[in-house]
């Protein structure tokens, strides 16, 4: 592996794991201080919205400098608003407000960052010598590790240390993928349009530009609404089917071994296709994917034996990991170069609106039936949606020719 994608591979990896651990200590640490799980909801409330907003618009300036520079500052943003919090905890003393105002700066760093990375792949496998289908696949695969360790680490820094501290040290992780980024050449993030005129971004409703060629491409707006359906239907599942079902056997020790084995499950998938996505048709990829995930779901629907859950989320993982990389490639291949940061701003923005209605919509049905009709639901879902895809003809251009 060559300098400049180790470089990359790190940074996002780096960049991962500290969200991931800030994911566990920030809600903890609102319950610390305020008493109310209330907050903690209000908090993540507050930040959805401007982190889709902060998607939308940092899309077009994404576009607009070199995506090396842009992720660096949006490393930077998410370090300062972490480093917020510890700070105003030794002075003025935290309150729900302090939470509210650092979930809406920390927005303006999270997604934008993840767009930055994502719209320099190509750019990166080129410099490096790499085929994307292999650099997605190596991400994809970082990603399982990173959501493999995030909980483990919450977990130990957490119980040796308080939740504020613990945004010492996630802060610190912002600032290392800030510098790790830093020390990729410039030359290697550059693209077409970097220091060029794009009269569009002048233009009224330009922010909108990446919405527009979502919904206006049937291949990519068939791979957005799937993508959409797969968080409902996880967020659900991870969010309320798991927690609600082992809290009822008095065993929620076992929640976070679920959500491990799921990153394991990605960890695999992901690898597979890093090795293998080059020699296996595009469109075979994707339709396993979208049978293994089906498989997947319908086994912890069971919500049998503990062991079965393991193994379903792990199924779940697996066949993610393999259609993720898919429409990741999917999305280098079909959107031109200097509108990718829009494009891939946009696809994220809606991606950070719909876990919070997968979660809600699952409470009411567990309400209103009890859980086993909410999984019987959302495997309905998943499966309407895969056949769906699965007809669409769009799919049999799957690794051809750009949409």
């Amino acid at each position: 592996m060559t300098r400049i994608a180790f470089l990359y591979l790190s940074s996002f990896g780096t960049s991962l794991l500290g969200n991931s651990v800030t994911a566990i200590a920030l809600p903890l640490l609102v319950l610390f201080t305020t008493g109310s799980p209330l907050g903690a909801g209000v908090v993540a409330a507050a930040a959805a919205v401007p982190a889709a907003v902060a998607g939308l618009l940092m899309g077009s300036l994404i576009d607009r400098i070199n995506r090396r520079t842009a992720a660096v500052l949006s490393d930077v943003i998410s370090a300062v608003a972490l480093l917020v919090l510890p700070i105003v905890d030794l002075t003025v003393g935290l309150n729900l407000g302090w939470f509210v105002a650092v979930a809406v700066l920390n927005s303006f760093g999270d997604v934008p960052g993840i767009t930055a990375r994502e719209a320099m792949l190509p750019a990166i496998a080129e410099a490096a010598g790499l085929a994307p289908a292999r650099l997605i696949g190596l991400r994809e695969s970082l990603a399982g590790v990173a959501l493999l360790l995030g909980p483990a680490v919450a977990g130990v820094l957490v119980a040796a240390l308080t939740p504020v501290t613990v945004l010492w040290i996630t802060a610190g992780t912002a600032a290392l993928a800030a510098l790790l980024t830093l020390a990729i050449p410039a030359r290697a993030a550059a693209h077409r349009r970097e220091g060029g005129d794009e009269p569009e971004a002048a233009r009224v409703g330009a922010v909108f530009d990446g919405l527009v060629i979502l919904f206006r491409s049937p291949l990519l707006r068939g791979m957005v609404l799937l993508g959409v359906t797969l968080a409902v239907v996880l967020a659900a599942t991870q969010g309320m089917v798991i927690p609600v079902h082992f809290a009822f056997h008095d065993e929620p020790q076992y929640v976070g071994f679920v959500l491990s084995a799921l990153a394991a499950g990605l960890l695999v998938g992901g690898g597979l296709f890093a090795t293998l996505g080059h020699r296996v048709p595009r469109r075979t990829w994707f339709t396993t994917g979208l049978a293994v995930l089906a498989v997947g779901f319908a086994v912890v629907g069971v919500l049998g034996p503990v062991w079965s859950i393991f193994a379903g989320a792990a199924i779940v993982g697996l066949g993610g990991g393999c259609m993720n990389a898919v429409v990741g490639l999917t999305f280098v291949e079909n959107v031109d170069e200097s509108r990718r940061g829009k494009v891939l701003g946009a696809q994220n923005a809606i991606m950070t609106l719909v876990p919070a209605a997968g979660v809600g919509g699952a409470a009411v049905l567990v309400e209103a039936g009890g859980l086993h009709l909410v999984t019987t639901c959302l495997a309905a879902l998943w499966l309407a949606a895969a056949t769906a895809a699965l007809l669409s003809p769009n799919i049999r251009r799957l690794g051809r020719e750009p949409a």
